[in-house]
């Protein structure tokens, strides 16, 4: 009755909401409206023709299919690195819990750049294990390992930071349960806590994807930008800016744009089933 009254018409309380509503909308169609549409503007200046062939350029399709693959590789392995840390986590108390937490939280916290770094004066070949990797013709640095470690780094925490709290949440009385039925571990997991944290896990996993593929600062660092080899899309769409080919750098950028409008439609979708469930 009070929420009715104060949002009533011509009421301070209506206009305030109206106020805070026009703001935000406001702020999103500034921020975020304008530049997405000044990208596709750019984009398509030079015709479609022109943005047709910047997207199948063979550099451009060497880029795209580099940022897919380092996605494939690192977030099936981030997967099971965050549900087995969630789980730990969340389920047990042991010595070092925090400084695990600590850790998880570190590549939201530390510069992507730092993190090439770090990578670089490891695996270099000046680096502490260069000398032997070189020795044992083994590329990490300026090559798809190289490339597929620092997206890694910089997506890791988005899995196990769905997961922690939504697992402290529920608990573990039903797990318990089943152990004490006679449910091995497994099967405890992949029935009781599995379809239980499903919808998180598929939140965090559109997360971790769309970061691996917009990455850039701790990519750029380890991957040389050898057109054609280790160039990943916002590599590439930094090289063509910087070559005066604004068309197609504004193409490419576009192409980034629709996977991040498509990783926001599918996290929408999750987060509304999740709510269901």
């Amino acid at each position: 009755m009070i929420a009715e009254t104060l949002t009533a018409p011509g009421t301070p309380g209506a206009l305030a909401r109206r106020a805070g509503i026009g703001i935000a909308v406001g702020f999103v169609l500034l921020f975020v409206g304008v530049p997405l549409a000044a990208v596709f503007a750019e984009a398509l200046r030079a015709g479609v023709g022109v943005y047709l062939a910047s997207l199948v350029d063979p550099a451009a399709l060497s880029a795209l299919k580099l940022t897919l693959i380092a996605a494939v590789i690192s977030v099936p392995l981030n997967v099971v690195f965050g549900v087995a840390a969630a789980w730990a986590i969340a389920r047990f108390k042991f010595p070092g819990r925090a400084i695990l937490i600590a850790l998880i939280d570190l590549p939201l916290a530390v510069s992507p750049v730092i993190a090439g770094l770090v990578f670089v004066l490891l695996f270099g070949a000046h680096g502490f294990l260069g000398p032997w990797l070189a020795a044992h013709h083994v590329q990490i640095i300026f090559a798809l390992p190289g490339i597929v470690l620092a997206t890694m780094f910089v997506t890791f925490p988005f899995v196990a930071r769905e997961l922690i709290p939504l697992m402290e949440a529920q608990g573990s009385e039903e797990e318990e349960a089943a152990i004490v039925l006679g449910a091995t571990g497994w099967q405890t997991f992949v029935r009781i806590t599995l379809p239980k944290i499903k919808w998180g896990l598929l939140y965090g996993v559109v997360l971790c994807t769309a970061r691996a593929m917009g990455e850039f600062g701790a990519v750029s660092v380890v991957s040389g930008h050898i057109r054609g080899r280790t160039n990943t899309l916002p590599l590439h769409v930094e090289i063509l800016y910087n070559e005066y080919e604004y068309a197609a750098a504004f193409a490419v950028a576009s192409l980034l744009v629709l996977l991040a409008l498509a990783s926001l439609i599918a996290r929408r979708i999750i987060a509304r089933r999740k709510a269901i469930a």
